[in-house]
């Protein structure tokens, strides 16, 4: 299954990210990608992506990892509601005293 997602690369404490399509099954690191549709540049909020080729891979089947959904709903790309990315928070017990 083909996925958009983002790929980290730039120097610590610098994170740039690199907007790809790829198999699911293979590693955030690849070099195996099928097309390099973007960039995201974190620390200057700036993010492009190809608009035509990422609506392109999304008609042809490719699913949009949740973080990469949400960048391109404020972007205007796609349409819809934004997606929870956060982990759910368990509630804490307490535990008795022995």
């Amino acid at each position: 299954m083909l996925k958009i997602r983002l790929q980290r690369n730039g120097r610590k404490n610098d994170p740039h990210f690199r907007l790809i399509v790829t198999e699911s099954h293979l590693k955030p690191k690849t070099t195996q990608f099928a097309e390099l549709l973007g960039n995201y540049n974190v620390k200057l909020g700036k993010f492009e992506a190809k608009a035509d080729r990422v609506k392109h891979w999304i008609s042809v089947g490719a699913q949009v990892t949740p973080t990469v959904h949400n960048l391109l709903i404020s972007k205007g790309i796609l349409e819809g509601k934004k997606l929870n990315v956060l982990p759910k928070k368990s509630p804490t017990t307490k535990r008795a005293k022995k």
